[in-house]
């Protein structure tokens, strides 16, 4: 891949067919997981009346899905009294739907504008920013994964299995960060 480069509302960069085959794998099963936590959603007969969706009142269970989705009011301990915990459920349960739907659309942009056989990506600013989301939430969910810690060095010994992964994640923070640049106008 080439760094990223603005021309007026335009960025656009080149990925090769491997390139393009990694990102598009790590963000089909981001999305997936996303779309697995939508259908979870409770379904009542006011929101089907209203429009007003709700969502799950609990967090997930998944540690990749609970950084993606973390809580809306954080419990500072488990003795938090009732109306905490009601408050934090009542939160998540009206804002996740709509969390859940910003991260499913900036995958789906992401996958349909890059080339699934490679080639060059040329993006509007908006598609540029979705871009950047979606590359946020694999980078969290692959460091999630990984255990990615500011103690983690930058490489790991190669019998290591977390080593190929690793690999990705920080290709995946360089192209996350020549994007940045070059929507700021920074020097990569």
């Amino acid at each position: 891949m080439i760094p990223w480069e603005r021309v007026g509302d335009t960025v656009t960069t080149k990925v090769d067919r491997q390139e393009s085959a990694v990102l598009r794998t790590v963000v089909q099963q981001i999305d997936e997981m996303l779309k697995d936590r939508q259908a979870e959603a409770p379904q009542d007969e006011l929101a089907e009346l209203t429009g007003i969706r709700t969502g799950p009142t609990t967090a997930p269970d998944d540690p990749i899905l609970s950084r993606l989705l973390p809580d809306f009011h954080r419990l500072d301990n488990e003795d938090a009294d009732k109306q905490d915990r009601d408050s934090a459920a009542a939160l998540r349960s009206l804002h996740e739907p709509e969390l859940l739907d910003l991260k499913t659309g900036v995958a789906g942009v992401l996958l349909d504008t890059c080339p699934p056989g490679g080639g060059v990506v040329e993006l509007s600013l908006e598609q540029a920013d979705a871009w950047l989301s979606a590359l946020n939430d694999v980078r969290l969910a692959l460091g999630t994964t990984l255990g990615v810690s500011e103690d983690m060095p930058d490489q790991l010994p190669d019998d290591d299995p977390r080593a190929p992964h690793l690999g990705i994640y920080h290709w995946l923070t360089w192209m996350q960060e020549s994007l940045v640049a070059a929507l700021t106008g920074a020097d990569g």
